[in-house]
């Protein structure tokens, strides 16, 4: 009886299947590689797009060869964002396919663990790529963003001409100028009173009062006319051009201004605008002086002219004053360069002005004002915004101007009008004007 023996070979498919010991070392090698290339490229996109101008200047400073590197790229910053977002795509997306090959060889699907499996494949590999790719580089980057900048400039240059990242990096540049060209002619136009509650929503603890004046003041700017910060014909000091030298300097020494209009007959026609620093050489010449000679031409502008448009003039022609004219050309008023700067840091005041607006407080609501205050400065004083005043005013500017313009005439004593939620009454008037204004704010 004989007993044949056969050896038992193993089926070749299900030797093929498996991953040897060396294979997954490799495996794990490489994600790990992988990896660190990930963080290295996500901590030179913070590293590079946070240097600030004391850390730029501290780059062009230094002479080494991986600076130079580093200039060369922050000079070109899309091309340099390009790169690093097409780099760490292809690093991240080859983590993905190898550590999902890794999970299917180390615990294979089969019935009953799928969703277990797939939690695992998209969980895991997600956490790994963020806290070791995309965290961890990140907050290290900011706190070294000219060591890792100077460490990634010649990897990153090199990664900017080889291709196929060099294509791409074109191809996305190109693209985004492209949407970014077309995007500009369909542009979301904002009012300015949406821009306004935005800056209240995005109001930050640590913003002073100060500066949410000057932003708000920034928005306000380009919807603001001349004849909105004028200072009224009424209030204006101007020289008759028949005074006498010395009764013009007398005048110059009183007013305490740079610059004082000309007129000839009244001031609906201003001749000129005297500079005080052109007198100056003349001050010692008798009081016959010919002084009209030393004015100079008025610049002239309407009342509808946009400041931000009149502050762009004053720049181009190097003037300082401006006299605002109405429709029928006649002057209403001056405008100074100091006037369009308040409307953006606030009211700026030397030693000639006056510390505050004319005005007494009875009680938190009850407030008196000269009749000729600027609207402008009213509100100021109230705290409000104006609106329904300006929508209203008309061709008035001042408290008195805006009574006499609802009323149709000039009130009398103890006389008043009631507008939305502001009881304005008439404390002294004369046939000519009003003089002095009670205001009252009345309960909503």
């Amino acid at each position: 009886m004989f007993i044949t023996l056969a050896a038992v070979h193993p089926d070749p498919s299900i030797a093929q299947t498996g991953m040897s010991t060396g294979t997954i070392a490799v495996y794990f090698i490489i994600i790990g590689i992988l990896l660190l290339c990930s963080a290295l490229i996500s901590g030179s996109e913070v590293a590079f797009f946070s240097l600030g101008p004391s850390e730029k200047d501290r780059l062009k400073n230094e002479e080494s060869r991986n600076a130079g590197i580093a200039r060369k790229l922050l000079d070109k910053p899309q091309e340099l964002l390009a790169t690093i977002l097409i780099s760490n795509n292809f690093v991240n997306v080859g983590i993905v396919i190898l550590s999902s090959a890794l999970l299917t060889e180390l615990y294979p699907a089969t019935p009953g663990n799928e969703t277990v499996r797939f939690l695992m494949e998209v969980f895991l590999i997600t956490f790994l790529i963020l806290l070791i790719g995309e965290v961890i580089p990140k907050v290290y980057a900011t706190r070294n963003s000219i060591s890792i900048a100077k460490f990634m400039a010649r990897p990153l240059s090199s990664l900017n001409s080889l291709p196929p990242f060099s294509w791409l990096k074109s191809l996305l540049v190109n693209g985004t100028a492209f949407i970014h060209k077309h995007a500009r002619k369909s542009g979301v136009k904002i009012s300015s009173d949406e821009l306004e509650q935005a800056l209240a929503l995005t109001k930050e603890d640590n913003t002073s009062e100060e500066e949410q004046k000057i932003l708000e003041g920034i928005i306000k700017f380009g919807n603001t006319y001349a004849k909105q910060i004028m200072r009224s014909r009424m209030e204006v000091v101007a020289l008759e051009d028949d005074l006498t030298f010395s009764e013009v300097l007398a005048i110059i020494r009183e007013a305490g201004y740079s610059r004082i209009p000309v007129f000839k007959n009244s001031f609906d026609n201003v001749t000129g605008i005297l500079y005080i620093k052109d007198v100056l050489p003349y001050i010692n010449e008798a009081a016959d002086f010919e002084w009209n000679h030393l004015t100079r031409k008025p610049f002239f502008i309407p009342e509808n002219k946009k400041i931000d448009d009149l502050l762009k003039e004053f720049q181009i022609k190097k003037m300082h004053m401006a006299v605002i004219v109405d429709e029928y050309g006649g002057a209403s008023g001056i405008a100074t360069l100091e006037d369009v700067l308040e409307e953006i840091v606030g009211d700026i005041t030397d030693e000639f002005d006056d510390d505050d607006v004319i005005f007494t407080k009875v009680s938190d609501n009850t407030f008196i004002f000269e009749g000729r205050t600027p609207l402008v400065d009213m509100y100021k004083i109230l705290e409000i915004d104006g609106k329904e005043f300006e929508n209203e005013k008309g061709e008035s500017d001042s408290i008195g101007g805006f009574i006499v313009e609802k009323a149709g005439r000039i009130l009398k004593n103890k006389e008043f009008i009631k507008f939305e939620t502001y009881k304005l009454i008439v404390e002294s008037s004369d046939k000519k004007r009003i003089k002095s204004v009670k205001i009252v704010v009345e309960q909503a």
